[in-house]
């Protein structure tokens, strides 16, 4: 459910071209005018973007995933034309933060690039949102007012119409999001555990409960992938589940993930708009909107 909005002044709402629905959304909710935009690639290959409307002494929210890299120039790009044109405030949308997995050096002389590119996007910004970061204190890279929403709550709700008996984690890290899911469907959680039973064989099922005749929701931020999803859905479907679900904020779906994820047993497959795809069920621009108004950015 969304925040109530006491008052909003006229602020203009730009959507990136990896974001554009959820700028869509956020535009029709708020009853704020979506801006007008030419965004193109020259010859070679280089963006060219230009605002179209007079946002001079305006409020402007610009939404974009920054994935794939090349959406990092756009983003850029948008927020240099925005400031240019004399915006008043600058709010940031990133619905799925691109480039956020190397948070810290594994190997000397690596570059940590999600405090890199956070560094960059705060250079043009007065407030930053981002969707299920992949962790939490990635937000203190930026060097301006960041915060998180979750996507969870919009995806437990969709799940709720799909007969759930319990939900599951693929790993104990993810544990919280099953919780968080299961509390708001009304059902059971749990994650799945590895036990090794000799050196050549690795026991993986739920940690407490009992998956026979059961429909199962494997629920987790990210799908790549689809390896550690597809390997649970498998042992799942040996221990007698019924039906198997699998859901994640984040869709990057790579490297065959779909397939995998299906000839392993998967009955359906859902994502959020952070990234747009054929899965992408469940909209987020509601968390986005409740934390900005939360949080009194707008």
């Amino acid at each position: 459910m969304l925040l109530q909005l006491t008052s909003l002044e006229t602020m203009y709402v730009i959507g990136g071209t990896s974001s554009l629905t959820v700028a869509e959304d956020i535009s029709k909710k708020l009853k704020q005018p979506l801006a007008r935009t030419t965004i193109k690639r020259f010859p070679d290959d280089e963006w060219y973007v230009r605002v179209l409307d007079d946002i001079k002494g305006e409020d402007v929210l610009i939404v974009q995933t920054t994935y794939p890299d090349t959406k990092i120039i756009e983003l850029l790009l948008l927020q240099d034309a925005v400031y240019e044109a004399g915006a008043n405030k600058i709010i940031i949308v990133i619905p799925y933060f691109g480039y956020c997995r190397q948070d810290k050096k594994f190997e000397t002389g690596e570059s940590i690039s999600a405090r890199a590119i956070a560094e960059h996007i705060s250079l043009h910004a007065d407030y930053v949102i981002t969707v299920d970061p992949h962790k939490d204190y990635l937000l203190d890279f930026f060097n301006v007012p960041a915060i998180s929403c979750s996507a969870v709550s919009e995806i437990a709700n969709y799940l709720k119409m799909k007969e759930i008996n319990f939900v599951l984690a693929p790993d104990k890290g993810a544990k919280k999001t099953a919780k968080e899911a299961g509390n708001i469907i009304g059902c059971e959680y749990d994650y799945m555990d590895k036990t090794r039973i000799d050196a050549n064989t690795v026991e993986i099922k739920p940690k407490k409960l009992e998956a026979r005749n059961k429909n199962v929701a494997l629920i987790d931020d990210i799908i790549s992938t689809g390896g550690t999803m597809a390997k649970s859905i498998k042992e799942l479907k040996k221990q007698g589940a019924r039906k198997t679900l699998v859901a994640c904020t984040h869709g990057l779906f790579i490297d065959g993930a779909k397939e995998k994820l299906y000839s392993n047993g998967c009955d359906e497959i859902i994502s959020t708009d952070t990234i747009e795809n054929e899965f992408s069920k469940v909209k987020v621009a509601p968390v986005v909107i409740d934390a900005l108004v939360r949080d009194k950015i707008i």
